[in-house]
């Protein structure tokens, strides 16, 4: 049934309702991030057991955005989305009381597998209840959540821990959670359950898409710290993620009734859209993956001080979206898109050339530049993956768009914190190469060094060797601010080759709805 001319109020309810819901899932992404030490000491684990608090996220997130369209066909989208609100409220309270890790596993899991409900739904709703002339705020406000909530998880994280607990970040979710939960069943239509779908549903192909997946998220996420292929664990899981994936996509094209129509990437601007989003998800993750580790490691920054560096890629979108339906109806998407990545590479290339002097002033323009290119390239290339596309087969556009964000998302970081840590080795070994005892300036750096130990510790030989401990220290700080400069060098060179993949895109008739933004 098509939307009326003017939305009344319960349908602005129901999208305030999901575009809540899904700006609370999209900020627990990325929340634990600044706190993740405090839960590992709480839970006694290590940090590379600890590392499945956010894994395990992602890993049940992946499966269920690609079901979400036909699970909310199935069960009725009312039913479907409140319910799963409910439960993501009671896994974020199960989380903040678990009290191993074990516990906080399963949990975390629990609430990516009822969050990714709530993202791509929300977009079906906002689709839906408003009409073509008011579906830009629509836009608007969805893309808020899905760019701002991300930037901004971090700071809200370290400030609640370090204020208070690790615990309140996921007591925060008792605020918009209860409130969302009771605007979608007073705004949202009953819909009868189609239970009988579930026999009729395509198993084979949600079974390889449930192996995969999730397989290819925990390559990612882990590879790094297990040594890649060295691990025969990482093996075994790429081999499934392969077999699982592969089998996937085919069964899907061939199946007579797949629970995700994968031919909409045959469509010219859906498939170069779910590229670019690709791309957008590694370098908007990476980058956030990026700065915090660099003021931690470097700077020596606390949580709410990294909260605070990361903050000023979050809260200039507040001023950047309100005028987004404006520049889309003024000037051509694609034009858009090719200027907010313009803007990005233009904030990496500026932190290309990193020192260990650069700290919180020097850091805030170039996150104001990302702040600024972000929604420029998001909210268009939203708007071009799904325009003129039938009800479901939006819905399953949008699904495929976020799930290939998040995916890149997690090729970035992998593809980052893989390279920063062998740059840093290439660049310690030229940098100790360089430094011979016969070099005048190690010479001369070397014995101030003794000198100011000396008046500490009287055994010379025991100065000299903590000068040397120092000195080592100080080439690995060193080495390491090189490589993350190369980091920032990798994605804004990367993000100029993809301006390629904006060829592909159509630019949308005039006579097309705006629609929504992942």
């Amino acid at each position: 049934m098509p939307a009326p001319e003017k939305a009344s109020l319960r349908d602005w309810l129901a999208v305030a309702a999901a575009i809540l819901g899904a700006f609370t899932a999209i900020l627990d992404i990325q929340i634990t991030n600044a706190s993740l030490n405090n839960i590992e000491g709480a839970l006694g684990a290590s940090s590379d057991e600890g590392s499945w608090v956010s894994t395990a996220y992602l890993m049940a997130e992946i499966i269920v955005i690609p079901l979400t369209g036909w699970l909310g066909a199935v069960f009725g989208l009312r039913r479907y989305l409140s319910v799963n609100t409910a439960l993501f409220i009671g896994f974020s309270v199960a989380c903040a009381s678990a009290t191993s890790l074990h516990q906080m596993i399963v949990f975390r899991a629990g609430q990516g597998f009822t969050g990714g409900v709530l993202i791509p739904t929300a977009i079906t709703i906002v689709r839906t209840k408003l009409p073509r002339a008011q579906q830009p705020v629509g836009i608007v406000l969805f893309g808020l959540t899905a760019t701002f909530a991300p930037a901004i998880g971090p700071t809200i994280g370290g400030w609640l821990t370090d204020n208070f607990s690790w615990h309140y970040i996921f007591y925060l979710n008792l605020v918009p959670g209860p409130l969302a939960f009771g605007l979608q069943l007073f705004s949202l239509d009953r819909q009868r359950a189609h239970t009988e779908e579930l026999v009729k549903g395509d198993w084979l192909g949600i079974g390889l898409m449930a192996v995969g997946l999730p397989a290819l998220t925990f390559v990612l996420e882990e590879g790094q710290r297990k040594e890649w292929f060295e691990s025969p664990l990482i093996i075994e899981a790429m081999l499934l993620a392969v077999v699982g994936i592969v089998g996937f996509v085919v069964r899907q094209l061939m199946a007579a009734r797949p629970f995700i129509n994968l031919r909409v990437l045959g469509n010219r601007s859906v498939g170069g859209s779910c590229v670019l989003m690709t791309v957008i998800g590694a370098v908007s993750f990476g980058s956030i993956y990026v700065i915090p580790v660099y003021c931690a490691q470097i700077q020596g920054y606390n949580a709410e001080q990294i909260g605070y560096v990361v903050m000023w890629s979050g809260l200039p979108q507040l001023v950047m979206f309100p005028i987004m339906p404006l520049l889309m109806r003024r000037f051509d998407p694609r034009l858009l898109v090719v200027a907010g990545t313009v803007l990005f590479v233009v904030s990496c290339f500026i932190n290309v050339n990193l020192t260990h002097d650069v700290g919180m002033d020097q850091l805030i323009l170039p996150q104001l530049l990302r702040a600024a290119g972000q929604p420029l390239f998001t909210i268009p290339l939203s708007q071009m993956s799904t325009a003129g596309l039938p009800p479901r087969d939006t819905a399953d556009a949008s699904a495929l768009s976020s799930m290939m964000r998040n995916l890149g998302g997690s090729i970035g970081i992998a593809m980052l914190s893989t390279m920063i840590d062998r740059r840093e080795h290439f660049h310690f070994s030229v940098l100790a190469e360089a430094m011979t005892q016969n070099a005048t300036l190690t010479q001369s750096r070397l014995s101030a060094l003794v000198a100011g130990m000396h008046a500490h510790v009287l055994d010379l030989t025991a100065a000299r060797g903590a000068a040397l401990g120092t000195l080592a220290a100080q080439v690995r700080r060193e080495a390491y601010v090189m490589a993350y400069a190369d980091a920032f060098w990798i994605i804004g060179v990367g993000l100029i080759i993809s301006l390629a993949f904006v060829a592909l895109l159509k630019k949308p008739a005039q006579a097309a709805a705006p629609v929504e933004a992942h």
